[in-house]
């Protein structure tokens, strides 16, 4: 990469549609970052049915958009059911999971204090 690219792995000055970034495969959580520092990432999913990522905790709020499907979410103690179009904000420091009752991508982004 040359100095001052801050985004990778996605091709620069073109229309791209996210959901043709990642795809969906059989038993498998699939991912393709496109920026991670200090202070924030951003990355794309895409959940097979019946997937998930196991409860943790972030150290900054993650900001999630539904962008295919339907993920079932936990934040603490609290059920959130997010489906296409929809964003949920996890806040920083509290455990969450996700779960793929069906199969669903998603944009990621979270942002980090300094």
């Amino acid at each position: 990469m040359t100095e001052g690219v801050f985004i990778k792995n996605v091709t620069f000055s073109e229309p791209l549609s996210l959901l043709d970034l990642v795809d969906y495969q059989e038993g498998r959580v699939v991912s393709r970052t496109f920026a991670q520092n200090s202070v924030m990432s951003l990355t794309l999913f895409a959940f097979d049915a019946g997937e998930g990522l196991s409860s943790h905790t972030a150290a900054g709020d993650a900001f999630v958009q539904i962008l295919d499907g339907e993920a079932q979410i936990t934040i603490g103690s609290k059920e959130v059911a997010a489906q296409t179009g929809q964003v949920v904000v996890m806040p920083a420091n509290v455990p969450h999971s996700l779960h793929a009752a069906k199969r669903f991508k998603m944009l990621l982004v979270v942002v980090k204090g300094k």
